[in-house]
């Protein structure tokens, strides 16, 4: 492991990142102070906390759960949303000082938008667009890209990492989003490299089962648990729900575990000889439908509070199928056979991080957490010091006017 001593900090170039508080930027944050790297995150105020008492919570975190201090990244208060990501001339001037590289990590995970000023758009597109001024402006001449494997619309067969756009329909406004925004990197004629890494699904924790974000198999569930309230448990029969909703049980579905996907970019985002690939981060696995259905069937069965069998209102699974089929309606493509994705080039670079089996009980894990903290609407009581806004540790580089 590489020596993380702050001296040892100073005289490094910083990555610059973007999206460090999500689920996936969290423990990429994780991974690169774990491996030795400087960063700098530019982080969003919220209205209860700073961008500086955000990074703050989610590094004394980490360090809860590994037991050891982590260096502290340089915070920049901004917003991908503002032109230069709402930095001013000094914070621009000091990642121009001390910035080699930019991983640009934020992302909408939204489906659908119709106005094209507002999200995913906003995120994905014109985003994008702000940071790679940032890029620009501050002369970082590699630039890494979270992008993800269903650029590939609804394409079937096999889709190659450098395959982008083929003329290929899209199931979604974020299909459509992420495949713009990949466009721009590319086309960045100030960038030396341009590194994108495309994962599939991402899910939980592999070990813990933790997520914040609740996408593909994780939003069926959620509903399925809000549902269950309505009818009686055995009411969420896999197989009938499968022939209801119209969906094939032989068909697969690529998920990740955030876990590997995170310690995969880290690795790659250290290694000169990646850049300029692009990396599908994809499963050599995928989920049969008829896994993701037992994995909802199991997992409200055995941690949700299903409906008193005397209640009046009581449904049967024909009311509970068509609800999910309506609700479920914007994720409908996510449900649909995915094609083969080629991962030569991240085999090439990664092989030796072999991605976790999502057999039933890790998934089970993931169902129990999610459900356990009502799909993050519950807290469970912090195991960690009370926080002392007043007693900062990270760097902080303020927003400038």
């Amino acid at each position: 492991m590489p020596d993380c001593s702050t001296d040892k900090l100073i005289a490094q170039k910083h990555i610059l990142m973007t999206g460090g508080t999500g689920l996936l930027g969290s423990y990429l944050v994780r991974d690169l102070l774990l491996d030795g790297c400087a960063l700098a995150l530019v982080v969003r105020r919220e209205r209860k906390h700073s961008a500086q008492d955000r990074v703050e919570m989610l590094v004394r975190s980490w360090e809860h759960l590994l037991g050891k201090r982590l260096p502290r990244p340089v915070v920049l208060e901004g917003d991908v949303s503002q032109p230069l990501c709402g930095l001013g001339r000094p914070s621009c001037d000091w990642i121009e000082a001390n910035c080699s590289q930019l991983l640009h990590n934020a992302a909408s995970l939204s489906f659908r938008g119709v106005d094209r000023g507002a999200e995913p758009w906003l995120t994905n597109v014109t985003g994008t667009s702000h940071v790679l001024d940032l890029a620009h402006r501050t002369g970082i001449k590699h630039f890494h890209h979270v992008s993800t494997a269903y650029v590939c619309g609804l394409r079937s067969g096999t889709v190659l990492e450098d395959d982008l756009d083929v003329g290929q329909a899209f199931g979604n406004d974020y299909e459509l989003t992420k495949v713009m925004g990949e466009k721009q990197v590319r086309s960045a004629g100030h960038l030396t490299t341009a590194t994108i890494y495309r994962p599939s699904i991402i899910v939980g924790d592999s070990r813990t089962g933790y997520t914040s974000t609740y996408h593909g198999p994780l939003a069926a569930l959620r509903l399925g648990h809000t549902l269950l309230t309505r009818v009686t448990k055995g009411s969420t029969n896999s197989p009938a729900l499968m022939s209801l909703l119209d969906i094939n049980p032989s068909d697969q579905k690529n998920c990740v575990p955030v876990d590997w996907v995170s310690e995969v970019i880290a690795h790659a985002v250290m290694k000169p000889e990646a850049r300029g690939q692009t990396f599908h981060l994809t499963h050599p696995q995928s989920l049969a439908m008829h896994t993701m259905g037992q994995f909802i069937q199991d997992g409200v069965n055995l941690y949700s509070n299903a409906a008193s069998a005397d209640d009046s209102s009581l449904c049967d699974e024909n009311w509970f199928a068509e609800n999910m089929r309506s609700q479920l309606d914007v994720y409908q493509t996510y449900f649909r056979n995915d094609p083969i994705f080629d991962h030569s080039h991240t085999t090439q670079i990664a092989g030796h991080i072999p991605c976790p089996i999502l057999d039933m009980p890790t998934l089970m894990r993931m169902a129990k957490m999610a459900i356990e903290c009502d799909f993050g609407r519950l807290t469970r009581p912090s195991p960690l010091p009370a926080f002392d806004a007043d007693k900062p540790m990270v760097t902080a580089l303020t927003r400038q006017a």
